[in-house]
């Protein structure tokens, strides 16, 4: 039964907008504008919405053209074309280095007579240095070490890689220094809360086992690894802490700041205990949770006891100062003594401890202890992806997923308290000292290595405090060595090769590369043409142009995939009649 309604009040169903009056302000705002459409079929056809004018002379005709480059952007919110096309590039690296069965890199050519000849002719040179240095005939050492140069230059020549031995006179002249004394080192014995780990002679393979099924059938799988940091406090489905007051910001800013050593650590590790050269690709990104995790590509299968017991074993210990106090703010901050050239106490005017003062009182300290130890997670997800499937591509898909977005925006924040769960862990992120550079070591009472009058303390220029980067400042792209055999650049060049083997041309389709450089570079002549140049026309122009090129590349290149499958389509339907027809 329902309640009686009033006389007068009864519900009014809500009548449509209507559309605005044609000629009105509003009518004129419900256009779309030239400029956004612009853009956006500039997207669809992947061209640069910010390109790079660059003007291009002749250096034999003196014919000057300016030639507009693609910026290169790899996030979507500074270019979106190039950051998509960077990241099938990266997709295409993966894809082709994950399932190898052979190695990708080949083994060194044999060296030639003449190659072993210079090295030969090096050491005597080498020989001769060595006894003008005893008989004190610094005349003949100057002359030797020009001929050394002219030897070292003729090895580089002939097409020998690096150096045969470095060079003579003060090595770190170029590096300004200040450690002149002996080399601090740690100690290498394990910890004691850390299992062992076996270890092994590491094998020139990075090819996984091959097994065999059943049938007589030989497959070689690969594997997909997910590693995660630790916990540092209850969390809701959302990635916020249950009680923000007990969570560990501190541990969590230091974690991050600390993820890339660790990961590089799990790698010696895994190789050292595996016995062969284990390969990997992969991403890093933040959780929901605002902490670092990473998602791998594995060539071959690894045990899955293996690699959690490998986690559970490595860890990265930070030999720094202390951060126990933070003895000045923000408020009250150090100043900088023109005269001693050092950071001193604003009160008391006395000096910081410099850096060398800070670690020698940590070498000298029988029972001191790392500042910082960064850990994995219980947390290892592994599991086996045959080549060749969906679950391969799927795979590769998902770890390219946020590489073309600032780690701040992996996850939307929706919410008030995701919002103060990121200004809390932003805040600490401020504070915390990224390098033995970084200028917060101020705020500890500690100056830092280098350190001159320009520093800020809390205000250090490292991505790591930034706000976006929610403390991952180092690369987030992960590819070992050997993975492909070939860089990124090598794989761009690949994909322009086959569209100029499909379309029958020799040369590209306007002479340039997509890192900028010419296709012949003794010819050219580069410089960066400004904005305001008579020569240059507006980006409005320049990207109609590349819209209409791209159009045309595009058709020719779908024109030229039918034309190469249209011999197979052929033989598959008129093959026997085809074959009647050459009879007669």
């Amino acid at each position: 039964m329902t309640a009686p309604t009033l006389p007068g009040l009864e519900p009014v169903a809500p009548t449509p907008a209507a559309a605005p009056r044609p000629g009105s302000r509003a009518a004129r705002m419900a256009l779309p504008r030239s400029v956004d459409v612009l853009k956006e079929i500039a997207a669809e056809y992947g061209v640069c919405v910010r390109p790079l004018a660059m003007r291009r002379t002749d250096l034999e005709t003196g014919l000057t053209e300016v030639i507009d480059l693609p910026c290169g952007a790899t996030r979507e919110d500074k270019c979106a074309p190039c950051a998509k096309k960077n990241r099938r590039l990266r997709q295409a690296q993966i894809r082709e280095g994950w399932h190898r069965d052979d190695e990708p890199v080949p083994p060194p050519q044999p060296a030639s007579e003449e190659q072993k000849a210079l090295i030969l002719l090096r050491g005597h040179l080498e020989f001769a240095r060595d006894e003008a240095s005893r008989a004190c005939q610094y005349d003949q050492v100057e002359d030797i070490d020009d001929a050394i140069r002219e030897v070292e230059d003729a090895i580089t020549a002939e097409g020998l890689r690096g150096r045969v031995a470095p060079p003579h006179g003060s090595v770190d002249d170029d590096q300004g220094d200040e450690d002149t004394g002996r080399r601090r080192k740690r100690s290498t014995k394990r910890r004691q809360d850390a299992p062992d780990l076996p270890r092994r002679k590491v094998e020139r393979r990075t090819v996984g086992k091959t097994y065999t099924g059943p049938d007589g059938s030989a497959y070689r799988p690969s594997m997909w690894l997910t590693l995660t940091l630790d916990s540092y406090g209850p969390v809701r489905p959302d990635g916020t802490p249950v009680n923000p007051d007990r969570y560990d910001y501190r541990r969590a800013a230091w974690d991050a700041v600390h993820f890339p050593r660790l990961l590089d650590r799990f790698w010696q590790n895994l190789r050292r205990c595996e016995g062969w050269n284990v390969q990997y690709a992969g991403c890093v990104e933040p959780q929901r949770r605002l902490a670092p995790h990473a998602h791998f590509a594995i060539r071959g299968t690894i045990p899955r006891d293996v690699l959690r017991t490998v986690a559970a074993a490595t860890y990265h210990q930070v030999w720094w100062p202390s951060v126990d106090v933070q003895r000045y703010t923000l408020d009250r901050l150090p100043a900088w003594d023109d005269q001693a050239s050092t950071w001193v106490d604003p009160d008391t005017g006395l000096p910081l401890t410099t850096w060398n003062e800070a670690l020698d009182a940590i070498d000298d300290d029988p029972d001191a202890e790392p500042v910082h130890v960064v850990r994995f997670g219980v947390q290892v997800d592994a599991r086996g992806v045959m080549p060749g499937t969906q679950d391969a591509e799927r795979t590769i898909r998902y770890v390219t997923k946020y590489i073309t977005k600032q780690a701040g925006d992996c996850h939307k924040m929706t919410s008030s308290r995701q919002r103060a769960h990121l200004d809390r862990l932003w805040q600490e992120l401020q504070v915390t000292p990224c390098t033995d550079r970084c200028a917060n070591w101020l705020l500890y009472g500690v100056q830092p290595k280098k350190a001159h009058a320009k520093l800020k303390p809390g205000r250090c220029k490292g991505k790591v405090h930034q706000r976006d980067t929610l403390g991952i400042g180092g690369r987030r792209i992960l590819i070992s060595r050997d993975w492909s055999g070939k860089t990124l650049s090598d794989h761009k060049h690949d994909v322009r090769a086959w569209v100029r083997a499909l379309l029958g041309t020799t040369v590209g389709l306007d002479g340039v590369d997509d890192q900028g450089a010419s296709v012949e570079p003794v010819r050219h002549a580069w410089e960066l043409a400004r904005p305001d140049d008579a020569d240059v026309p507006s980006l409005a122009h320049r990207l109609l142009r590349s819209i209409s090129e791209r159009a045309r590349w595009r058709s020719e290149l779908l024109a030229a995939k039918d034309r190469a499958a249209q011999p197979h389509a052929d033989e598959t339907t008129n093959g026997p009649a085809s074959t009647t027809g050459e009879g007669q």
